[in-house]
């Protein structure tokens, strides 16, 4: 599931890099035909990356919470309960191995 999920993260990635390309090569050819200036472009492009990166950190947000929701549902123990459990173990078979 981890490598699905690692590979639709790097085909958006792959996309996303795609698209930028594709977006400054439409506003480089804007600049060159005098329908915007440098500095209206690279204002768009930060902007536009800008808002790219909001997006890409609210998906990120989103994809944790539905992770979360779905290992919960399925009942799956979290790092801290199997750490929990591990340290409980160790505290038995102390107690266990004690002399009385």
């Amino acid at each position: 599931m981890k490598d699905t999920i690692k590979k639709g993260m790097a085909l958006g990635l792959g996309l996303a890099v795609a698209s930028k390309e594709q977006a400054q090569k439409m506003m480089d050819d804007l600049v060159k035909k005098g329908e915007m200036t440098r500095q209206e472009s690279k204002e768009f492009m930060n902007d536009a990356l800008k808002k790219g990166e909001e997006k890409q950190t609210e998906m990120d947000s989103m994809m944790h919470e539905r992770m979360a929701k779905m290992l919960s549902d399925l009942n799956v123990a979290t790092k801290e309960e199997v750490k929990r459990l591990e340290h409980r173990i160790v505290e038995l078979e102390n107690q266990l191995n004690k002399p009385e």
